[in-house]
Order: structure tokens, then sequence, then C-alpha cells
């Protein structure tokens, strides 16, 4: 990728991998009514109710130009759930930090309606504790679950996170392409109704994931992975209409049936995500500035972004693109694969979908000819073609989610419908990922 392209990855890429889950949830009583705020330290849920992802995503390392730090601030961070709940835990992440992560204080609240920026609804704010402290420290390497605490979740709604970091702190662990304008405040701003920023930043740093459980009799909640790259990962800014966002309101009006439980909708796409190869920018390649944030290959961040998810049952799987790309471009040539290759790394991934009990659903890659970041050559669209038979035919995958017929031109199936190109002839736009999202069978989820 040539310098002029870099600022075009930096804005289009998102996020990598949420990681290891610390602990898991121990059957027990029902927590407290909501107006008490009370936390459940040992984080227990009923015998009937069932911890279940409602947000989630996945950080990256920074690259060694990145030198963003963070010392006597507060974080406001904001995340959009795809299903409701009566109470919820926080999942934060030191994973790529080489120093213990002090969190001096977190809370949790219902952003308010109408705000434009992190304000939160008066009354729904809750501290989050950690084995009943209010502070946590965060290992290096090693994320932390919050306990559980009683809080009306509304489905398809935004919360504010908020972390105070009382101690000069790298921001090591992030997803630098959040799409979501989130904000920094001086000192400990945790439990204010609003805070005056010193900064704003589309990232989300340390916050991995948000899970929810719903005391209602009969409610049997499951989720879905979008494990996937920037096609998955990108949304307008503050607009939350990636793909799956448009899947979760597709499921939600769907959800109360007789048939039909809640099913949230976690994406685990990260811009630049190949599904054979980590980030290996060649010495001296403008990639280096940014390539970081690409996160770990498909195959090695399955078992944190997909196994560990609280409630899994379901995997969508849309990777392929950049493995395609990136050789010879911002990876070596001696990365070059082929339509046969994506063939055999994708009966891996099912093979260990299916191993955790998943129903797993293969994507087609979608067309990207004439595209600005020079993916396409005639080699590589034979491979996209190689592989979009393999998933469609092979009968390897449970199901075949085919975004690949759902945004391309009729006339020109190499190339994106022009409604839905977002102008780099790679990316859908907002109407192009509505689409995707109605390319999803939901007969497919229960």
């Amino acid at each position: 990728m040539t310098a002029r392209n870099t600022t075009t990855w930096r804005r289009r890429a998102v996020m990598l991998l949420v990681g290891l889950s610390l602990l898991t949830a121990a059957p027990t009583t029902l927590a407290p009514p909501e107006a008490s705020g009370t936390p459940d330290p040992a984080g227990r849920a009923s015998r009937s109710s069932v911890w279940t992802g409602t947000w989630a995503t996945t950080p990256t390392t920074v690259p060694a130009t990145d030198t963003t730090t963070f010392e006597d601030q507060t974080l406001r961070q904001i995340v959009h759930t795809s299903i409701a709940g009566d109470s919820l835990r926080v999942r934060l992440s030191n994973e790529f930090g080489r120093q213990p992560l002090k969190i001096g204080e977190a809370r949790v609240a219902r952003r308010a309606p109408g705000a434009n920026g992190t304000a939160i609804e008066p009354g729904s704010d809750r501290p989050l504790t950690f084995g009943g402290r209010t502070s946590v420290t965060i290992p290096a390497g090693e994320p932390a679950r919050s306990d559980a605490v009683t809080l009306r979740v509304p489905a398809r709604s935004d919360l504010v996170v908020s972390l105070y970091l009382p101690e000069r702190t790298p921001g090591s662990t992030v997803n630098a392409f959040a799409f979501q304008r989130n904000q920094v405040a001086r000192g400990n701003a945790t439990g204010d109704t609003d805070i005056e920023p010193v900064s704003t930043m589309e990232r989300w740093y340390f916050l991995t994931g948000v899970s929810v459980r719903a005391h209602r009799a009969g409610t049997h909640s499951s989720a879905v992975v979008a494990l996937g790259d920037s096609n998955t990962a990108g949304s307008t800014v503050d607009a939350n209409d990636r793909w799956t966002d448009v899947l979760a309101e597709r499921l939600q009006r769907r959800a109360g049936g007789p048939r039909h439980g809640p099913v949230g909708v976690l994406n685990k796409g990260v811009s630049g995500n190949r599904l054979l190869h980590d980030p290996n920018p060649p010495p001296g390649n403008g990639a280096e500035a940014y390539a970081a944030y690409f996160g770990e290959s498909g195959l090695r961040r399955f078992d944190r972004d997909v196994a560990a998810q609280p409630g899994v049952r379901y995997l969508v799987v849309l990777l392929g693109v950049n493995d395609l790309g990136h050789p010879g471009n911002i990876a070596p040539l001696s990365e070059k694969v082929t339509g046969q290759d994506l063939v055999a790394g994708h009966r891996r991934l099912a093979e260990r979908a299916r191993a955790h009990g998943l129903k797993v659903f293969g994507g087609t890659i979608m067309p990207f000819a004439n595209d600005t970041f020079g993916y396409h050559s005639p080699e590589n669209e034979a491979a996209r073609r190689t592989f979009n038979h393999w998933v469609r035919t092979s009968g390897t995958y449970d199901g075949v989610v085919d975004f690949d017929a759902a945004v391309r031109d009729p006339d020109q199936p190499e190339r994106l419908l022009p409604a839905y190109d977002s102008g780099d002839h790679l990316h859908p736009n907002a109407l192009g990922r509505a689409a995707m999202a109605r390319a999803v069978p939901l007969r497919y989820f229960g």
C-alpha cells in the first residue's frame, strides 16, 4: 500500500481480539431489584437464566508509533447492545499490555436519551466491582470480568462504560477503529452525569465485551459471532449500521415468539484481518505504522473471539479478501494464497467450530474489481471464484451466507453494485451493509 492509502486504511480498519473469558458463571440466586443497583460480587445466575453476549469487540495490540498514554483520566466509552437483559457484566482487557493495568473505578449506565455525547441517563448509573472491590489491577496479558450488577438493559440501546485510570497507562489494548465517538475527561469523572471532554476518540480502550441475563421464565438466549474483517467491522461513525447491527434488528423483530429466544450478535470483525496470517509488513513498508491494528489471524484468534463468548451457539465467517489482497502489497509476496489455501483454512475453522458444538455458516467473498487498494488481479479473481464455488457446493458449512450474490452488480459480477459501493470498490456502503444483513437467513438461528 502506498503512503497516500495509509489514511484510508486507518479509517476503514476495525477490531481484534477479545480473548479468553476469565471465569464462567456459577448458577445461584437472582440479583436484587434494579432500584438498589447492588452488584453481585459472585457474578451468580439462576438456573433458569444464561449469560449471553449482547456486545463485543476485538482489541489489538498497537504499532510502535502509537504512543497514546492516559494518566489521571476517565475514559467514557459507548457500546450498542443487541439483546436485552436485567443484569450485566463487563469484560475488560489488558491482553496486549506489558504492565499491570490499574482501573481506579469503573461504572456503567444507560446513555441519556437523545445524547450526542456520552451523557448518562439519571438514575441508571451503577458501580462495577471485581470480586467485590471497586478497583482492579489486571495483570499484563490478561482479561478481567466484572461482578454481575443489576441494570435494565434494553435491546439495541447504548450503554456508557466509564473507566478511571489513575496511573500512567499506555493505550496498548485497543480497538483502533470503533466508528463510535468516545470521550476522555480529566480526573475521576466516572460518576458524573455528563463530562467536559479533553479529547474525543473513535476507539475503544481496554473494553471488550458486555454480557446480559434475563430472569424471565422460559427465556432461552444465545449468541452468534460474526468473525470477519473490515467488511464486518465497518459502520458510519456513531450510526451503528454495521451489517451485524442490521441483523440484530432483524432478529429483534423476530424475537418473542413461541419458537425464538433472543439472539445476541457479537461483531468480531477486524479491519485488515486475514484468515491465515498475522500482520507482517515488510521492513520499510508504510504499513509498519498501522498493520498491528489488523490483529492476529482468524484461525489464531478463534478460541478467544468465538469459543469463549458467553452464550455462543452460532458462527458466521466472512474472511479471505485480505488473504488475497495483502501479499505483494502490505505483506510479503511469500504469503500469497490460492483459492485452495482459503478452502483448507476454512475447513479447519469449521472443524474447530463443530468441536465446540457450534453451528457454523460460511460467507462468500464479495467482489472487488477495480478497487483502490490494489487487491484485484485476474489471479485473485479466479481464487475468489474458486473459494466461493466451494462454499456454495461443498456442504462443509452448516449453511451459506451468499454475501457475494447480495451485493454484486449482476451485469458486472466482478464488481460491487454501484448503489452499494462506498467508493473504494472493496467496502459496501450503508445500503450495501443492509443488503449483506438481509442475505443472512434467520432460519439459521433456532
